[in-house]
């Protein structure tokens, strides 16, 4: 934000005197002499270039009028961006949004871009033109209505963009964690079979019994069932079991005992379950039976981890391809459960990045409804998105949906503060946000309605109390098309 710089050269002029410059403007083309005499005396004012004429907070007290040079309204964000809202020229206006809107302080910066000779006029003064002479006032009203529709598209623009790239960063950082662990699986696996292939020649060269045959094809058979129904042990549990058949291994001589117990406790496998390796293998080719049966099991385990990872790689596209392509056609099924799981899978790095649980309530009497809607992956997205900014960490969010009559019902709830009382007129609002300068834009829930309402024909409610809010959307089963 630029510091502000003093304006200097201001002179007060009667407006009568003006009159012949501000009939040039197209605001007041159309005005008489007498029209502009509530204006009283007009200040004016000579600004080099670079002069902040109003800064976000300031109170918004003049009406401006560019007589000469040109002017720019901008926003810094919190990250240092500034963002372009508009831009003034001379015979533009520009101050009256914020007047009319009754908002206490202005949101934008405006400077001006070059020298430039500026009229403003005080609130009061403006208030009375506007009452007095309809020819200004529907040119200021169409000025201001197209300004916030402007200024509206841009915060949506900006809104979706947002969003985006949180999802954007999301669905990396989801992917990554799969991706990396079969990487490494995988590299693993190349080592794996490097080591099998030397430990078979070697045995290739010893001729096995029937009883060290049956050993290890009974052990084999154990190690396939093992993947079919993992060990649930804890991680105390776990350890124990690896110390101690750790130990044992090493004691009977086997080379890598301790490298080897992890992969074997793993396979569901204790001391006395193969015991029987002891009495079938002499010493000689002990080792080698054990570690060629470690490998082994160990291949059938990363083959299972890359498995699972690309499972959860095909999850998160489906997930994306789900939020992004779903309320493509006119009329298409609905499955509100299935919608809410894309939605809780794409954001489930915010979640784990404040720990918060998920719990999930979802009741097998809501059906699959056939609507011609579009967006509600974003109402999803917006709600939740709110209940995580105000869970506390390690907080509790419950996603629910029941069947209220002819209404299919989705809560969704977080344990933070709740919403104070004079500001719960206001949360439909748009721009009306509570979050810090530059984390909300005000339009979350703003959107969440316009689309339950606007393309569904549902119903956006909430309750709150301190410790629990939440949400309630309601979309009508049996709404059709057309």
């Amino acid at each position: 934000m630029p510091e502000p710089t003093t304006i200097a050269n201001a002179r007060i002029v009667s407006v009568r005197d003006l009159y012949p410059e501000l009939k040039k403007i197209p605001t007041f083309s159309n005005t008489s002499e007498q029209d502009l005499d509530c204006l009283g005396d007009v200040e004016i004012l000579e600004v080099p270039a670079g002069t902040v004429l109003m800064q976000p907070g300031d109170a918004p007290e003049h009406f401006w009028i560019i007589l000469k040079g040109a002017v720019r309204a901008f926003k810094t964000e919190k990250d240092g961006s500034v963002i372009f809202v508009a831009a003034g020229k001379e015979g533009d206006t520009f101050g009256e949004v914020p007047i009319l809107a009754g908002t206490a302080h202005v949101n934008v910066a405006c400077e001006a871009t070059k020298g430039s000779t500026l009229a403003r006029i005080r609130q009061e003064n403006f208030w009375q033109l506007m009452a007095t002479c309809p020819t200004v006032r529907n040119v200021v009203l169409t000025n201001m209505s197209r300004r916030l529709e402007a200024y509206t598209v841009l915060t949506l623009h900006r809104e979706k963009l947002i969003s985006l790239g949180t999802l954007a960063a999301g669905l990396m950082h989801e992917l990554n964690n799969p991706g990396t662990a079969a990487k490494r699986a995988a590299s693993q696996l190349r080592e794996n079979m490097t080591r099998l292939q030397e430990i078979s020649l070697r045995m290739a060269h010893t001729r096995l019994s029937d009883e060290q045959i049956q050993c290890l094809h009974q052990l084999l058979a154990e190690a396939f069932a093992a993947q079919k129904k993992p060990q649930t042990l804890n991680s105390l549990e776990e350890a124990d079991a690896q110390d101690a058949l750790g130990e044992w291994l090493e004691q009977i001589g086997v080379t890598n005992g301790w490298k080897l117990a992890p992969t074997l406790v793993a396979a569901g496998w204790r001391q006395q379950d193969i015991e029987c390796t002891q009495h079938a293998f002499s010493p000689d080719i002990l080792s080698d039976a054990l570690n060629w049966l470690e490998a082994l099991v160990s291949n059938i385990q990363l083959v299972g981890t890359i498995e699972e990872s690309l499972t959860r790689v095909s999850d998160l596209v489906m997930a994306v391809k789900k939020y992004a392509y779903e309320d493509k056609n006119k009329e298409h099924k609905l499955d509100i459960h299935d919608t809410l799981r894309s939605t809780l899978t794409i954001l489930g790095h915010k979640f784990r990045h404040k720990q918060i649980t998920i719990e999930k309530q979802l009741s097998a009497d809501v059906p699959v409804l056939t609507s011609c809607g579009t967006g509600i992956s974003q109402v999803w997205t917006n709600l939740l998105d709110n209940a995580i900014d105000a869970s506390p960490e390690g907080g509790k969010i419950t996603v629910r949906t029941w069947v209220e009559g002819k209404w299919a019902c989705v809560g969704i709830a977080d344990q933070g503060p709740g919403i104070p009382p004079e500001h719960r007129d206001k949360v439909f609002e748009p721009f009306f946000t509570t979050k810090p300068l530059g984390i909300g834009t005000g339009l979350g829930l703003d959107i969440a309605n316009r689309v339950v309402t606007g393309h569904y024909g549902g119903h956006v409610g909430f309750t709150s109390v301190p410790g629990k809010t939440e949400f309630i959307v309601k979309l009508p089963m049996d709404k059709t098309c057309g």
